[in-house]
């Protein structure tokens, strides 16, 4: 190993490993109040075991500030960022409005839940303020967008503290089949914090990295193909993947309206549902919200430590099983730990992905992916290409910077080629056929077995850091979330355990639609008797 990368592992090891840093104490000066009391300053360790009603009690009696908060997350990714480049950039008004928070809730007490917490975006939820909305790419890097993603108002207007953005595959996976996952132009690549020369996944890779090494107390990803729920399983964080339009999709750069939808990434069940009650809600400008079944006003009451129990819970097996002797092994004691909650464990709910699906998704998605991404870049200020046959050119002119050496641009040009309009009768039918084959795929299983949800492996263990998708994949582990995000259903993943190596393995609870207050039982319930979840090592390499 390279003096230079020990000294950083050692550095890490101290800021991390051993959890006691506070904000240090001139950067402590330079942000406080000076007229204001200081109260004991919060330690990372701390943080590790807190839930977000946890940091609010602690608010309330005075243990900590949220402008305290937000000094000590600054300073974990100014140490641990430049080794894990999870984090774009870093709010510059983040500790003013951390400071605002606190003189709020001294004069008038907490505006939500999230009130002066510390969240950070992935990098393609529109900010108007003076960071960047480019989904890793240069060419939007002068793009200016107006106003806030719908899921962002909604974080500002609960209290929270917009700390900065989260890196991601660039274009949310969809420049290339071929894509390395976490790799973005503007950020780099994203390391998995349990193990460095290790994936974080795609394409929410910085925002599950940065939860995991407790850079923020929770991050927003998004989801089109299992971006939320991978790497929540390959970084041992909770990833929520809500039914479609339980959320905003309002200023989020598009891949597909049938397809796309934020969800919080947490260390805890707890953070990740009081994160997804606050974005979910109707949006003005999303037909789909206005539709959707809403979470209870209440969503700490679905957070029961034995909603397992008396619950029917499918075991799917088939195409997850039998590939890797650690995720069957971990797999073994999550089925173990359903039934001593007293869940009815109903083996043989395989869902099983249609032969057709993919022959009419990809259509679907090209066209969609050329309508959704030529309306926002039409629609977004600033000095940038504003259509997809933009985007192409400005790859090719930028090579170098894009690493088109390393992976090209087939599904931007496959769609540029055959996208067609959304009225077009073609696609209609291939959208329609797509859904409905997605949907009885899961329905069929649930309504046969009479089940209340479903319960799998989430992914395999964390490939190597540079690994490009589709180079050499001959695993037989199929998708677990083709079918449920084509069917708009939800899917959660929690952690489960952990590779002889330190990997991180989760497991995803999925049902039907608008299951996802149930999801979120099912999720906490487990968690809670589980309690597998560990801090990340930081480790150079697997052995």
């Amino acid at each position: 190993m390279k003096p230079t990368l020990r000294a950083t592992l050692r550095r890490a090891a101290a800021v991390a490993a051993a959890t006691g840093l506070t904000a240090s104490p001139a950067a402590q000066a330079a942000q406080n109040d000076r007229a204001e009391p200081r109260p004991p300053m919060v330690r990372a360790a701390h943080l590790e075991r807190m839930t977000i009603p946890d940091i609010q009690r602690a608010m309330d009696r005075g243990r900590f500030t949220s402008q305290q908060l937000t000094g000590l997350y600054l300073e974990r990714i100014r140490a641990l960022n430049p080794l894990l480049k999870a984090v774009v950039t870093v709010n510059p008004d983040a500790v003013a409005i951390a400071r605002d928070s606190d003189r709020r809730r001294r004069a008038h007490g907490s505006r939500g839940p999230l009130e002066g917490i510390p969240v950070l975006l992935k990098e393609n939820m529109d900010t108007a303020d003076r960071q960047p909305t480019t989904a890793g790419s240069t060419a939007l890097l002068r793009a200016r967008p107006r106003q806030d993603a719908e899921v962002v108002r909604r974080l500002r207007a609960a209290g929270a503290v917009i700390l900065g953005k989260a890196n991601m595959t660039e274009w949310a996976n969809f420049r290339d089949p071929y894509a390395v996952a976490g790799w973005s132009a503007v950020g780099g690549l994203t390391r998995n914090p349990y193990v460095l020369d290790r994936s974080a996944a795609g394409s929410s890779s910085g925002s599950a990295a940065a939860v995991a090494a407790n850079l923020a107390t929770v991050a927003l990803g998004t989801d089109t193909g299992g971006s939320v729920v991978d790497p929540a399983a390959m970084t041992s964080t909770v990833g929520v993947r809500p039914s479609l339009g339980v959320a905003g999709r309002t200023g989020i750069v598009p891949i597909s309206s049938r397809h796309d939808t934020p969800g919080p990434l947490a260390r805890n069940v707890t953070d990740a549902a009081l994160t997804l009650s606050v974005i979910s809600g109707p949006d003005p400008a999303d037909p789909d919200t206005h539709s959707a079944e809403a979470l209870p006003a209440d969503i700490g009451s679905v957070l029961d430590a034995d909603a397992l129990r008396g619950k029917r819970i499918g075991v799917w097996r088939t195409g997850h099983t039998g590939v890797d002797r650690d995720v069957d092994r971990v797999f073994e004691a999550t089925v173990r730990e359903l039934r001593a909650q007293g869940a009815t464990v109903v083996e043989g709910a395989d869902v099983t992905e249609p032969e057709e699906l993919l022959g009419h998704l990809l259509p679907a998605l090209l066209s969609e992916f050329k309508h959704d991404v030529n309306a926002y870049l039409a629609a977004t200020p600033g000095s940038h290409p504003k259509s997809l046959a933009g985007l192409i050119a400005y790859n090719e002119k930028h090579r170098a910077v894009e690493r088109m050496d390393w992976f090209g641009q087939m599904y931007f040009t496959e769609a540029q080629r055959n996208g067609v309009g959304l009225e077009d009768p073609g696609y209609r039918a291939h959208r329609a056929a797509a859904t409905a084959l997605a949907r009885r795929s899961i329905d069929d299983v649930v309504e046969s077995k009479r089940l209340d949800a479903i319960v799998t492996p989430t992914a395999l263990p964390a490939p190597p850091v540079d690994h490009q998708a589709g180079e050499g994949d001959t695993s037989p582990f199929v998708s677990t979330t083709n079918s449920s995000v084509a069917a708009g259903y939800p899917q959660i993943s929690v952690p489960a355990g952990y590779t002889a190596e330190g990997l991180p393995l989760g497991v995803t609870f999925l049902g039907t639609k608008a299951s996802d207050a149930a999801l979120l039982g099912y999720a906490y319930a487990f968690e809670q008797g589980s309690q597998v979840r560990r801090t990340p090592r930081y480790l150079p390499g697997v052995g």
